[in-house]
């Protein structure tokens, strides 16, 4: 049985678009886990972790580890602090993005197909094929049939 201690795991993915700099760890995949994912991120003061998404298939849940992350939400922004933990529910009310500064424990169901939304942007992805559709470009089912 494999075992990882979040508080000395040091993250090694880094995201590098501006405003969205952090690091992370996956430690789901290091546990082997398959159907719980888990990671750990860093987000420095200013940046954030992810575009503003929700999920519709899948629950995510957070976990604050250290820091102070901005939290925003369909119910505006706020700030967490460590311990707090929040569970975002499928579809646009469990929409979210964090803020940094803060280290987060996000842990997902592992479930596919999945699809994320974007609001903000107007975009949706699809997984597991990786592919981003513009919302507005949504058409009828029975065209082109």
């Amino acid at each position: 049985m494999r075992c990882v201690n979040i508080f000395t795991l040091e993250p090694s993915v880094e995201g590098s678009r501006d405003g969205y700099r952090h690091t992370s760890a996956r430690i789901g995949a290091e546990l082997g886990a398959e159907k719980i994912g888990g990671s750990v991120y860093d987000i420095p003061e200013g940046e954030a972790s992810f575009p503003y998404h929700f999920h519709y298939g899948m629950e995510e849940w957070a976990l604050v580890l250290d820091g102070t992350p901005m939290l925003r939400s369909p119910e505006g922004e706020r700030q967490l602090v460590r311990g707090d933990v929040v569970c975002f529910r499928p579809g646009p009310d469990g929409a979210h993005r964090f803020r940094g500064p803060g280290r987060l424990l996000m842990l997902s169901a592992n479930r596919l197909p999945e699809s994320v939304e974007y609001p903000d942007s107007g975009k949706l992805g699809v997984m597991p094929a990786r592919k981003i559709f513009r919302v507005a470009d949504a058409t009828d089912y029975w065209e082109g049939e």
